[in-house]
């Protein structure tokens, strides 16, 4: 009777002193697993306390006598030693358990921010549209104004810029096109005005 009860008692205390059951879980964080790691070997003295009571429970026991009243209290003593150790590392797997899960957690959030951050702001898309738009007015302009000699055209398509995107660099252009495009037409009037007075006084 008593080596059955020894025998279940090395079986519960080989149980108990080995790892943990191992958490599979992808992390590639080294950090985490140095973690997971401090973790893990702080349970193993637990594992190794028990294993070294166990041992000298087994040790001072008397072979071959028959069993006693204080044979049964050290047995009953070592049981629940393993029940305590049982409980503690219970409780530390539980620990672990929760950390993985806490820092699982924190993964996902930084990868909702990566994400997050990876997406444009609307309002400067929307910019660069307008940008692209005003550019487009202005180069038709251009191309009216010094290409094709058509300038009240290529007049009212600056006006349109300067209209509809008065704070845009290209509206500044466009007020630099109409200054150029009336001081050429006033030097144009003006060497007119110049040419029929010297007509008129030859």
């Amino acid at each position: 009777m008593t080596e059955d009860k020894l025998k279940n008692l090395l079986q519960k205390a080989d149980l108990t002193a080995g790892p943990p059951d191992s958490v599979q879980l992808n992390l590639s964080v080294l950090r985490r697993q140095a973690h997971l790691r401090r973790i893990k070997y702080s349970l193993a003295p637990f594992a190794a306390a028990a294993v070294l009571l166990i041992a000298v429970g087994i040790w001072k026991l008397p072979s071959g006598t028959p069993e006693t009243a204080p044979g049964q209290d050290k047995i009953a003593s070592l049981e629940s030693q393993i029940k305590r150790l049982q409980a503690s590392t219970d409780a530390a797997i539980s620990l672990i358990h929760q950390v993985l899960e806490q820092e699982k957690r924190q993964s996902q959030l930084n990868e909702l921010e990566a994400q997050l951050a990876s997406i444009r702001d609307p309002l400067e898309e929307i910019q660069q549209q307008v940008d692209k738009t005003a550019f487009i007015l202005i180069y038709q302009a251009d191309h009216m104004y010094r290409e094709l000699n058509q300038t009240d055209a290529a007049v009212e398509t600056y006006k349109r810029v300067i209209k509809l995107f008065p704070e845009n660099q290209w509206a500044q252009v466009a007020r630099e096109r109409l200054a150029e495009i009336k001081e050429k037409q006033s030097y144009k009037i003006e060497l007119k005005g110049n040419s029929k007075w010297k007509q008129q006084n030859t």
